[in-house]
C-alpha cells in the first residue's frame, strides 16, 4: 500500500483538519463522509492525492500539492503571472510558492483588492465560468453624490455596449462632498463591468476594490501580501461550483 499511497481515512481526514482521529472516525461511523461519491466505511483506505472526499456535503481538500491563495493585489499590478512589457506582475509576489499557480479571473491594473491564486484547474475554470454566478464584491469611491434611485435603476439592469447588466445588491457607505463610497456586487465576469456600469450611470470609479469573491473575503489581509484560504471558505468554493 505504501507505493500507492494510499492511507487510513481518519488519517487522511485528521491531517485535513478535521479533528483527531478518534473524531474523524465518528464522522465515518455516522455515514457524514463520502468518497468518490459513495458513503465511506470504518477502516476504508484512499490515497489522499486522488480521492474526492465530503463531510457533510462539503469538499475537504487532502491533496497537500493543490494550492488555494487569497492576494490582496495593490494598484499598478498586472494581472498576469509575468508581464511581456516588464510591468510588475502576480509572481514577483509568490516566489515562495514552488508550484506553479495561476490567477482566477482578473482585476485591471488600476484596480485593487482580492484575487484567487491556485493550481486547482477545475476549480479555477468553475468559478470564473458565468453559469455558476459567483458573486463578487466591490467597494468603490465615485463621483457623488448618489441619487436614492440609484440602487432601484441598477437592480432594474443597465444596458452597455456588449449587452445588458444586473446587480446582485448595491448600497452607500459614505458620502463627502462630491465623491461618494459605495458596495456593489454582481456576479458579472466581463471585462471592467463594474467601472463600465458606474460610468454609464454617471458615476464614474475613482478607486476601486475587490473586497469579496463567494465565501472569501479581503479581510485585513495587506496589500501585495497572500494567505492560505481556510477550510470552510474552500468547501463553500467547491459546493458553489458543484465539486
Amino acid at each position: 500500500m505504501a507505493e500507492t499511497g494510499e492511507q487510513r481515512l481518519q488519517k487522511v481526514l485528521a491531517s485535513a483538519g478535521l479533528g483527531s482521529r478518534r473524531a474523524s472516525e465518528e464522522l465515518i461511523a455516522a455515514g457524514r463522509v463520502t468518497v468518490d461519491g459513495k458513503r465511506a466505511e470504518l477502516g476504508v483506505r484512499v490515497d489522499p492525492a486522488t480521492a474526492v472526499i465530503h463531510v457533510d456535503g462539503e469538499r475537504v481538500i487532502t491533496d497537500v500539492r493543490t494550492v488555494h491563495l487569497a492576494f490582496n493585489k495593490p494598484r499598478g499590478v498586472v494581472s498576469s503571472m509575468a508581464d511581456e512589457q516588464g510591468r510588475k506582475g502576480l509572481g514577483e509576489f509568490v516566489t515562495a510558492v514552488p508550484e506553479r499557480i495561476f490567477h482566477v479571473g482578473r482585476l485591471d491594473t488600476d484596480s485593487e483588492g482580492l484575487l484567487l491564486l491556485t493550481n486547482d484547474g477545475d476549480l479555477a475554470h468553475r468559478l470564473m465560468h458565468p453559469s455558476y454566478e459567483i458573486a463578487k464584491t466591490y467597494r468603490c469611491e465615485v463621483r457623488g453624490p448618489i441619487p436614492m434611485s440609484l440602487g432601484r435603476r441598477l437592480a432594474k439592469g443597465v444596458t452597455l455596449e456588449d449587452g445588458p447588466v444586473t446587480i446582485d445588491d448595491f448600497k452607500v457607505i459614505d458620502e463627502h462632498e462630491n465623491r461618494s463610497l459605495i458596495e456593489i456586487v454582481v456576479h458579472e465576469g466581463r471585462k471592467h463591468i463594474v467601472r463600465r456600469l458606474l460610468d454609464e450611470v454617471g458615476h464614474p470609479v475613482f478607486r476601486l476594490v475587490r473586497t469579496r469573491i463567494g465565501a472569501v473575503t479581503l479581510g485585513n489581509l495587506k496589500p501585495g501580501t497572500v494567505r492560505n484560504l481556510r477550510r470552510e471558505e474552500l468547501g463553500a468554493l467547491y459546493k458553489a461550483v458543484g465539486l
